[in-house]
Formats: structure tokens, C-alpha cells, sequence
């Protein structure tokens, strides 16, 4: 796992997990974003330390600020635009997202925290028995690639205000991949969409709960600093 306290990130103590009702409850997409705002607020203030949120959302498509008309699902879809880069995806049931609340040192790296992103993300793959996730040049997020084509297995989009980062990560566990026949993912058309179930990893009975620690833990040792 990579490391780029040294040169990236704020000198502050490493990021606090807070894995928020895992396993019982799907949290509504605008409900965990108020907990970002919150969040972000008082780490800029110096009020809380850098926080990695860890949950698993309600059945909803967010749309970044490049999602064009024609990435767009049917209008009774639940859609909520919001102000992070990228286009449009899911999230929902069987998916974990992580958003790492955290400063970036200055000047900004944003490129590298994004590539902190990918490795931890790749690791966790890894982890549960998927070794050859990577990054494809050119494309966003981590990925599959093999003689059946590239399918995007996580999709990252952040936003970084007044200094620290927020959104962040969502990496496909066991999810209805149906969900995304319903959009252009990502604003990629030529592409497609798995998960760890999907491509036969080794997931335990609580799936998206042990995916959540071992990314969290990823996360926070990528995003951390001596």
C-alpha cells in the first residue's frame, strides 16, 4: 500500500473510521451527504480530525458536474446532482462508499490523492481474492480487464473545498448490476460495469460490512502520515 503523507497531506493525526450502520440500514443518499457537509465544516475548522465515513446507501444516481443529458436514467429514477467531479453513477444495496474527509497539503495534489484512492481500492480487491484489479489510463476508477472487455469495479469522484477533500469512493461488493443498464456509468459507454461477487471473490457472509473495514483500513493507511 502507498503512502503520501510525506509529501500530500496535512500534518494532523491519521483519519478516524466511522463505519455508519453497516449491515442494517441503507442510508439515504442526502442523509450521508449532510453528514459530509457536517463533517468537512469542522475538519476545516479544526473542530475534528480527518474522517473517513464508511456506509452503504439507498437505491439512488448522483450526477456530478460533467454528466451530460445523455448519461441520464429515466425520469422516475431518484437522481440527485451533486458538486463533485465526474458524471453520473449508482449507488445502493451491496455497494460500499467511502469518502475520505481529509486536507490535502499545499499546493494541492490532487492527482496523487486520487491515485491513494485507486491503490487502497486494488488492495481491498485483492484482499478478497480479485489480484488483478487496476488502473486503466485515461479512465477513472479501478477496474477488470480481460478477454471479455474492461468492466469498472469502482468509481471514485471527489471534490476538494477550502483544502480537504470529500466524496470519495464506491466499490461494487455483491450490488444489482441492473441498476446501471439504466445510465451511461461514468459517462463511459464502451465499457462495463462488476463487482467482487460478480467476478467469484472469497466474500464472507456479511459482505459489505468486511469489505467496509478492510477498505476503511486501506483508506486510512494510504491517506495517513507519520
Amino acid at each position: 500500500m502507498s503512502s503520501l503523507a510525506s509529501s500530500t497531506y496535512a500534518d494532523q493525526v491519521e483519519p478516524v473510521l466511522l463505519p455508519l450502520d453497516l449491515g442494517h440500514r441503507q442510508i439515504p443518499y442526502d442523509e450521508g451527504w449532510q453528514l459530509q457537509e457536517r463533517v468537512h465544516a469542522q475538519v476545516v475548522s479544526g473542530e475534528a480530525p480527518p474522517t473517513i465515513l464508511l456506509l452503504e446507501h439507498a437505491h439512488v444516481y448522483t450526477a456530478g458536474k460533467r454528466t451530460e443529458p445523455a448519461d441520464l436514467p429515466p425520469p422516475d429514477e431518484p437522481l440527485i446532482v451533486v458538486n463533485r467531479g465526474g458524471r453520473i453513477t449508482w449507488h445502493g444495496p451491496g455497494q460500499v462508499v467511502a469518502y475520505p474527509i481529509v486536507p490535502l497539503r499545499q499546493p494541492m495534489d490532487v492527482l496523487a490523492f486520487v491515485c491513494a484512492l485507486e491503490g487502497a481500492l486494488i488492495d481491498t480487491c485483492a484482499a478478497f481474492g480479485l489480484p488483478d484489479a487496476l488502473r486503466i489510463p485515461g479512465r477513472s476508477g479501478v477496474w477488470v480487464r480481460d478477454e471479455a472487455g474492461e468492466r469498472k469495479i469502482a468509481a471514485i469522484g471527489v471534490r476538494v473545498a477550502r483544502g480537504v477533500a470529500m466524496h470519495g469512493v464506491a466499490l461494487n461488493v455483491d450490488c444489482d448490476l441492473a441498476a446501471y443498464s439504466r445510465i451511461v456509468p461514468c459517462g463511459i459507454a464502451d465499457a462495463g460495469v462488476t463487482s467482487l461477487a460478480a467476478e467469484g471473490a472469497e466474500l464472507p457472509a456479511d459482505a459489505v460490512g468486511e469489505v467496509a473495514t478492510a477498505l476503511g483500513t486501506r483508506l486510512r493507511a494510504a491517506l495517513s502520515w507519520s
